[in-house]
C-alpha cells in the first residue's frame, strides 16, 4: 500500500530572502547562476514529465528554488546532491519541512554514483517502460558537458543510476550546447556530442531560458534538455570506441571525413587502413563529418572493430598524444 504524500510544504521564506539572509552569492569559479522565477522553475520541472509518486535526484540544488517545486509535485523521495556547503541552512530547512521525503548528499556529482540512491522496488527492466525515477538539475556550466558524457557512458553500460532501468534526465546547458545535442544531419551545430547523445537517447530541447532570468545574469541563454535512454543503442559498439571514432571524425569538421578518420591510424598505415575502413563501412570518404548519419557512424565503428581484431594495439593509439618519433615507434610495434 502506497504511503500518502503531502502536496504542500509549510510556509517558508522566499528563496531570494534566504539568499539575502545567509549572504549567499553565486561563486563564479563554480559557474553558479540562480534561477529564482517560479514560472520558469515550474516549467523546468514540468519538462521532466510526470514525477508524482516518483523518485527524483536533483543535481546542484543551491538554495532550493527547483527543490521546492519538485517536492510540491508529490514525489515519494527526493535526493539532492550539492557540493557547496554554504547552502546547508536553506537545504536543511527544506529537508525538515519535507516530511522525511528529502535527503541531502554533500559532494561532487562528478564522482558520485547514484546506484544506491533509489530503492530496488522502483526499478524497471531495461526493455520495459521507463521507471518513475528522474534526474533533474540546473547544472553549472563548468560541469554540464563532462557530467553528461559521464552519464552517457553509464547509460551505455547500464551502470550508476541506470542499473534501475532507463532513467530519464532533464538538465540545463548553455543554449549552444543544447542545440548541438539535438542537431540533425547537415547542420552547422552537428558535432561529436550530437552523435554520442543521439545514438543512446531520444533527446529533446524542451525550451530556452533567457540569460536575464538568472542571478547573476550569464552571457548566454540556457537550454533545457530532456533525455530518454533508448532500449537499443543505434551504434552497437562500446562507448569508448564510439567516442574515439566520433572525436577523430569531427577533428576536421570542414574537411572530408576521410581526413579525420585517418587520425585513427599511425602515419605509416593511414592511407591503406583508412581506405579499408571506408570500404568495410561502405561510407563515402568525401562526405563532411556533419553529413554522416548515425547509421554510417555505426558502420564505421563496426569496421574499426574489425581492423582492431587484426591490429589490437591500435586501440591504444592516440594521434594527439604522439609526436612524429612516437608515431613511427608505435607503427613498428603493430
Amino acid at each position: 500500500m502506497s504511503i500518502p504524500l503531502i502536496s504542500r510544504l509549510p510556509p517558508l521564506p522566499a528563496v531570494r530572502d534566504l539568499l539575502n539572509l545567509y549572504r549567499l552569492q553565486a561563486v563564479k569559479q563554480l559557474s553558479q547562476n540562480f534561477l529564482l522565477d517560479p514560472k520558469l522553475t515550474n516549467k523546468l520541472v514540468s519538462a521532466a514529465g510526470k514525477i508524482t509518486d516518483g523518485y527524483v535526484c536533483e543535481v546542484g540544488p543551491g538554495a532550493g528554488s527547483l527543490t521546492r517545486i519538485i517536492l510540491s509535485r508529490n514525489v515519494r523521495q527526493l535526493i539532492v546532491v550539492e557540493k557547496d556547503k554554504r547552502f546547508q541552512p536553506p537545504l536543511e530547512m527544506l529537508a525538515e519541512a519535507s516530511d522525511n521525503r528529502m535527503s541531502v548528499i554533500w559532494g561532487d556529482v562528478l564522482s558520485h554514483n547514484l546506484r544506491n540512491s533509489f530503492p530496488q522496488e522502483s526499478s524497471c527492466d531495461w526493455n520495459d517502460v521507463t521507471p518513475n525515477i528522474h534526474i533533474i538539475g540546473n547544472l553549472p556550466f563548468n560541469i554540464a558537458t563532462p557530467l553528461i558524457i559521464k552519464w552517457l557512458c553509464a547509460i551505455s553500460e547500464r551502470s550508476d543510476a541506470w542499473t534501475h532501468g532507463r532513467v530519464r534526465l532533464t538538465l540545463t546547458f548553455q543554449k549552444e550546447v543544447a542545440e548541438r545535442m539535438v542537431a540533425p544531419i547537415g547542420t552547422s551545430e552537428r558535432c561529436r556530442l550530437s552523435v554520442m547523445v543521439q545514438h543512446l537517447c531520444h533527446v529533446q530541447h524542451k525550451f530556452t531560458i533567457p540569460g536575464r532570468a538568472f542571478v547573476p545574469k550569464p552571457n548566454v541563454d540556457v537550454g533545457v534538455v530532456h533525455f530518454t535512454p533508448l532500449i537499443v543503442p543505434k551504434i552497437k559498439a562500446p562507448f569508448s570506441l564510439v567516442e574515439k571514432v566520433a572525436r577523430n571524425t569531427f577533428s576536421f569538421r570542414q574537411k572530408y571525413c576521410r581526413r579525420g578518420l585517418e587520425m585513427l591510424f599511425p602515419t605509416s598505415m593511414r592511407a591503406e587502413q583508412v581506405q579499408t575502413l571506408l570500404r568495410l563501412a561502405d561510407v563515402d570518404g568525401t562526405l563532411r563529418p556533419f553529413e554522416l548519419s548515425i547509421e554510417e557512424f555505426d558502420r564505421l565503428c563496426q569496421a574499426y572493430s574489425v581492423i582492431l581484431e587484426k591490429f589490437p594495439s591500435l586501440a591504444r593509439y592516440n594521434s594527439r598524444s604522439t609526436d612524429g618519433i612516437d608515431d613511427i615507434l608505435f607503427a613498428e610495434q603493430l
